[in-house]
């Protein structure tokens, strides 16, 4: 921030040609190094849980938004208006209030008139707005003051700078000062989605968030020196297939009409031209074009519904949604830290519970693992700032694990008591392993916050099985004495299944101190009405498709599947094997078994997909397959596979565990005996000669699923942070 204000402090004594210089050469370098995450960051395209769809079953939004610096650009805007117009589209003009130009009430009601909007776009555009927090409410006065002058509803800060606490004193409907990914601004840290979002303000109310998603025409034409919109159809076409906002920026200073440059600072606006024409051919009739403020709207009534409503109209709605208005209020504005040994973004569980308790009003903060040291330190994922710690997690023996947990626990204990002086977190919700990370919260519990351990996996059975350790052996003990010291220490604690909570409560605490929330699947990503039908009943010229997906170690019994299907492949005809999964040391002992037993062409490994592309894998398999061997920690696990498998409406083959009998009975889904390379592959060659009775094996496991599908567990969780935290 130093460097920034430098900069800004003597940018106006700076010639263009020199700063656009020094941009350029530092733009090279900052590409080189984001090739992964500019101009297209994989993780943005997820969709956001509970995700209704567009309008009009739209496959996605397209936004147009233009600021205007100086006066040059403010001569260009009927231009610019007239181009939109011909072909079709709308946009929104945002003006500097207090800037070197003068914007007319003409230009603004002309805009207006023909279906535009008007938005407020910084205050003086110099930098510097953010530098004096305590000057800061001055100039909202005057930002809201010119709001409800030009009638406007938007606001975008000048450079792209953003200061949340900052903007909570503006009224506003939407910002739209941050951008999904783009390494090329001042503060380069993205939000990561491509998605509207809500930011509620503390004490009640909110606003949406709109990111910019495709790159600025500035950064695009006169940083890098494209010499066409190639980058922003390659962008526009992957955003498609997400069904996510695409929303430009585009400055009119920047713009040479009439096929010539006359300035070094322009580019011809033929190529924005050009990128309008391709979005009317390649997808007319399949998008959204909305105003920002439209979009805003929809959002905040579509998907943060009574975020803001007064408390007269919420006496007069049903019982029931007055419930969640209350359970929503007494959650607005408190903060929380959630702390995980993991990566927040390819973590489901945490980032489903860390989204449910955002939506719920909350402030919600992540502390977790560095996937890659090009990771920032910092980043925003869907509205939810990510801490990451400077640490990789390394697959490795039991006391490598242990301390990289010890220190992983020293990183999360000062980042959570150092934010938690200026933040007062009202919950620590703490994800195992290791059980002890809870002690991360000591000093935030010690201050008032409540603190929840949400235990995915009980570790000495783990470890157990992972090792092959007795039940008595030191580290087992030790494990076992620092579960109950653990729980001991947490008010709450959550777990994913029964048979887990019985074994918790058998060892280390009373039933009244843990609570069951099933690791259910994203309903708005597991959804087979977005694919068309898979394979269905087997016939004899189609292949009949069975998909593992998950870990691939040892414990999952990958190497048994194999085995069945080496017995199978001359009984099914066209019987094929597809596997996903993160390559492990335990891969190449799978990949020498598939050689040795002669299974190319019938057993494909797929490696690492994310959960969006797994969905739709699944809806093209005949029957899923979880192979696993038995052991101490398997007959009590549930894995989250059989869901997402019959939330696809796919049958699943499961291994006849406790863990999983808790929930189903032998005609809700087609079990076989763990370990049992006979018996997995005499209920594989059922399943193909059945396919009717399979289809209603499925439908009954089906309504299971659909009791416990996460819509129903979000509702359980946040009642039960609203029981801990909420004001009663």
């Amino acid at each position: 921030m130093l460097s920034s204000r430098l900069y800004y402090r003597f940018k106006p004594y700076l010639p263009w040609r020199l700063r656009m210089a020094a941009r350029r050469v530092l733009a090279r370098v900052q590409r080189r190094r984001s090739t992964q995450t500019w101009p297209i960051n994989e993780l943005a395209g997820r969709l956001p849980a509970g995700w209704p769809g567009w309008p009009d079953g739209k496959k996605f939004a397209l936004v147009f938004t233009h600021d205007v610096e100086g006066v040059s650009g403010v001569a260009k805007c009927r231009q610019l208006m007239q181009l939109e117009q011909q072909l079709g589209f709308r946009s929104s003009f945002n003006f500097i209030p207090e800037g070197e130009y003068h914007v007319t009430a003409e230009l603004r009601n002309e805009l207006a008139h023909n279906g535009f909007e008007v938005g407020v776009h910084d205050l003086r555009h110099d930098g510097k707005l953010y530098w004096r927090r305590e000057e800061f409410p001055e100039n909202a006065r005057s930002i809201n003051g010119y709001l409800k002058d030009w009638h406007a509803s938007g606001f975008r800060s000048g450079f792209m700078l953003h200061d949340r606490e900052c903007l909570n004193d503006l009224e506003i409907e939407y910002d739209a000062s941050t951008f999904d990914t783009d390494p090329f601004e001042p503060q380069p840290e993205g939000v990561n989605t491509i998605f509207p979002f809500w930011v509620p303000r503390p004490g009640g109310g909110g606003y949406v968030e709109l990111p910019y998603t495709l790159p600025q025409d500035s950064t695009m034409f006169l940083v890098l020196q494209e010499t066409s919109p190639e980058i922003w159809k390659r962008k526009l076409d992957w955003i498609v297939r997400r069904g996510g906002m695409a929303l430009v920026n585009i400055h009119p200073d920047y713009l040479s009409f009439g096929g010539k440059k006359t300035e070094a600072s322009e580019y011809p606006a033929a190529l924005y031209e050009q990128f309008l024409n391709y979005i009317q051919e390649n997808y007319r009739g399949q998008y959204w074009n909305a105003l920002p403020r439209e979009v805003a709207r929809w959002y905040r009534k579509t998907c943060a519904p009574g975020a803001d409503r007064p408390r007269a109209e919420a006496a007069a709605v049903p019982d029931e949604s007055q419930t969640e208005i209350v359970r929503k209020n007494s959650l607005q504005g408190k903060r929380a830290a959630i702390v995980l040994y993991s990566y927040y973004a390819t973590d489901p569980r945490p980032r489903r519970e860390a989204e449910a308790l955002q939506r719920a009003g909350m402030e919600v903060e992540v502390i977790c693992l560095r996937p890659s040291p090009d990771s920032p330190w910092r980043q925003n994922l869907n509205g939810i700032e990510v801490f990451q710690m400077p640490l990789k997690r390394r697959r490795a023996g039991k006391l490598v694990y242990i301390a990289q947990y010890a220190w992983f626990l020293t990183c999360a204990f000062f980042v959570v008591s150092t934010r938690n002086f200026s933040r007062r977190y009202r919950l620590v919700h703490v994800h195992n392993m290791p059980d002890f990370l809870v002690f991360s919260a000591l000093l935030a519990r010690a201050l008032g916050a409540k603190v929840i351990l949400d235990l995915h996996d009980p570790m000495p059975e783990l470890f157990r099985s992972i090792y092959g350790l007795p039940e008595n052996h030191f580290i087992v003990r030790w494990l076992k004495k620092m579960e109950r010291r653990s729980i001991a220490f947490a008010d709450l604690v959550l777990t994913p299944n029964l048979a887990f909570k019985e074994l918790f409560t058998s060892r280390s605490c009373g039933p009244g101190k843990i609570e069951t929330v099933m690791n259910s699947p994203e309903t708005t990503i597991f959804d087979p009405r977005k694919y068309p039908p898979g394979n269905g009943h087997p016939v004899a010229d189609k292949p009949f498709v069975l998909m593992y997906h998950g870990l691939i170690v040892e414990r999952h019994g990958l190497d048994l599947a194999i085995q069945a299907v080496a017995q199978l492949r001359t009984r099914i005809p066209g019987l094929r094997l597809h596997m996903y999964g993160e390559p492990t040391d335990y891969s190449k002992k799978i990949e020498a078994q598939v050689q040795e037993l002669q299974l190319e062409g019938i057993v494909y490994s797929h490696g690492f997909k994310p959960l969006v592309e797994i969905a739709k894998d699944i809806s093209k398999i005949d029957l899923g397959l979880i192979p696993n061997r038995l052991s101490s920690f398997t007959q009590i696990n549930f894995p989250t596979r059989i869901f997402e498998y019959l939330a696809m409406h796919k049958p699943v083959l499961v291994p006849g565990t406790k863990g999983i009998r808790d929930y189903f009975h032998d005609d809700e889904i087609l079990f076989f005996e763990a370990g049992n390379v006979a018996d997995l592959a005499a209920k594989i060659e059922w399943a193909y000669q059945h396919p009717a009775e399979l289809q209603n094996v499925m439908a009954r496991g089906l309504e299971i699923y659909e009791r416990n599908n996460w819509n129903a567990e979000e509702k359980r969780l946040v009642k039960l942070v609203t029981a801990l935290i909420g004001d009663r």
